[in-house]
């Protein structure tokens, strides 16, 4: 039975390639024509694949249906918590997970600092948009015209000396995440906390969810926070392949991702 299932599952990638006749998957299954005929209309019979007048066989609507059905029920939010708690209990700062609704970046999860000095943040509440790491993470993935006409809107609040000034600083600074993956906020929003994050990705390597990890530099400086960004995104890429439903592949001991120095600078 488990081979018959194999060989069913077998078909579908191939089919997504575009419609095969009989033969085409006989082939590709190294099985005789009888058999793949017997997959095919089991397949076909709960809509998996739909046999053409042409005799051809194309996926089937109802995968399709199951698919967005699929997507449309998972909780990113539940995937991700658990991992967003491991990287908590082994750097002991304060991790969030954010979403882009609505023409707002909103923290839906959030796992507090074992340390002293806390973060005033909430779940639910809307982030700073135009300097919080997480916010630029999420608008650096908007196709080209959204993301302008999103940084156009906004506006641009002077929270400290290292905020983002203006559209145009913002939009080079998306185009920098963009490239290179992740981002930051270096004393943006709060002159005294810093920010690294990652971006956690879907269907397509859409950017569905962002992650970050925030600190105090009474805790550690930016220098030291920025060394964990090689763990933040392996979080992050372990949060993607689950939600995806993709093997989680194995991490080399060291870091993987090592970070240029970097200075505390304006975004």
């Amino acid at each position: 039975m488990s081979q018959t299932v194999d060989r069913a599952l077998s078909i579908l990638p191939l089919l997504a390639e575009g419609p095969a006749n009989l033969e085409q998957v006989a082939s590709r299954l190294e099985v005789h024509k009888s058999t793949a005929l017997r997959l095919l209309r089991t397949l076909h019979e709960h809509g998996i694949v739909y046999r053409q007048p042409d005799q051809r066989y194309r996926l089937g609507a109802r995968l399709f249906a199951l698919a967005q059905e699929a997507m449309e029920n998972l909780d990113v939010r539940e995937i991700a918590h658990p991992h967003l708690a491991e990287l908590n209990a082994a750097c002991g700062h304060t991790v969030h997970l954010a979403v882009y609704e609505e023409d707002e970046v909103l923290y839906i999860d959030k796992v507090e600092s074992r340390y002293p000095v806390r973060m005033y943040s909430r779940i639910g509440k809307p982030v700073a948009i135009t300097v919080a790491a997480v916010a630029k993470l999420l608008l650096a993935d908007l196709p080209e015209p959204e993301r302008r006409a999103v940084a156009e809107r906004l506006d641009y609040p002077r929270y400290t000396s290292r905020s983002t000034p203006d559209a145009a600083a913002f939009l080079a600074e998306l185009a920098k995440v963009r490239e290179q993956g992740w981002a930051t906020d270096l004393g943006g929003h709060e002159e005294s906390i810093n920010c690294v994050g990652a971006p956690i990705r879907g269907a397509e390597g859409r950017v569905v969810a962002a992650m970050s990890v925030s600190a105090p530099n009474v805790v550690v400086s930016a220098d030291e926070l920025l060394a964990l960004l090689p763990r933040v995104r392996r979080t992050a890429e372990a949060i993607s392949a689950e939600y995806v439903g993709q093997p989680i592949r194995p991490q080399p001991a060291g870091d993987r991702h090592p970070h240029p120095r970097h200075k505390r600078a304006a975004p």
